[in-house]
């Protein structure tokens, strides 16, 4: 694990990665339609390919223990954010289009792209396997409590698009690997490697392209807005700040490491993709994402001091 001064090191890396697609948006090399074809890539490719590459190891009783703990502090986490964004929901004077988006930037973090970069470089592979497996209750409820917030229960749930979604595919393909007594061909292995180590680069690249969608008129919006401070807040730093508890249990630090900063990841956006497909707030939807991941530039670092300083 990282000290402080390294681990701030790694990170203006990552935000170098960010600027140079904030530069490349703005000069024009890439249009507007990028961030589709960068999420598309990362969402079908480039992270079901590291997933599945981390995920082939060998099985072990310390690994077992360890993946009991992510997924009991995975749950534990994700239904406190539930909660909380039901009581500031009912708490706001939001109406009925904004007040699903703002649960939604309340409980998804943008996990599986900023997420997996900066695991990667705190841990590397060996990190991309715990958050994989921390991973396992989101994505599930994602693609279920998610689309419920915008339907409110009136489209029933189609289970078989969930479980052939790339990301959860090769999830459950990697697990049964793990699990099992049997190993990748080495050749596939390293073509895996190679693609699935793109995920970090593309995704900060992408949030840079976000960033750099930004309009002036948009900067008056976030300062004003007092739902995008609140939802901001919960999200990046009141929700992972609610697993420093497990710091009291014998949990291994890496994991709790893990943990905090994951949770305490930006608004994930697929909320603004399901404004957009249920006929929620898009505006609202994507100012929130982009307001926590600008936001989050600031916070992460501040999570790892603080997790340094418990440890």
């Amino acid at each position: 694990m990282y000290s402080s001064d390294i681990f701030f090191q790694e990170m203006f890396v990552l935000y170098g990665m960010a600027l140079l697609g904030f530069l490349i948006r703005k000069k024009g090399i890439l249009n507007e339609h990028a961030n589709d074809v960068l999420t598309q890539l990362i969402l079908n490719i480039t992270l079901p390919a590291l997933i599945l590459f981390s995920l082939d190891i060998s099985f072990s009783y310390t690994i077992a223990k360890e993946f009991l703990w992510l997924v009991s502090m995975s749950a534990y986490i994700l239904l406190l954010s539930i909660l909380l964004a039901i009581w500031m929901s009912r708490r706001s004077i939001l109406d009925g289009n904004q007040k699903s988006v703002y649960q939604g930037l309340i409980i998804f973090g943008n996990q599986g792209f900023i997420g997996y970069a900066v695991v990667y470089i705190l841990l590397g592979e060996q990190g991309i396997i715990y958050l994989t497996i921390f991973n396992l209750c989101y994505l599930i409820l994602i693609w279920t409590y998610g689309i419920y917030l915008f339907n409110k229960g009136t489209e029933v749930i189609n289970w078989r698009k969930i479980f052939m979604n790339p990301g959860i595919l090769f999830t459950l393909t990697g697990l049964l690997i793990f699990f099992l007594p049997v190993h990748l061909p080495d050749m596939l292995s390293r073509g895996l490697e190679s693609v699935g180590k793109m995920t970090v680069p593309l995704s900060m690249m992408m949030i840079g392209l976000l960033i750099a969608d930004v309009k002036r008129k948009d900067i008056s919006i976030f300062v004003k807005n007092i739902y995008l401070w609140k939802a901001s807040f919960i999200r990046l730093l009141l929700i992972p700040m609610l697993l420093l508890p497990f710091a009291l249990l014998t949990i291994p630090y890496p994991l709790l490491v893990i943990a905090v900063l994951v949770s305490g990841m930006p608004a994930a956006p697929t909320i603004s993709l399901y404004a957009q497909k249920y006929n929620a707030d898009t505006s609202f939807s994507s100012l929130g994402v982009l307001f926590s991941t600008l936001l989050c530039m600031i916070t992460i670092p501040f999570l790892y001091f603080v997790l340094t300083f418990i440890n």
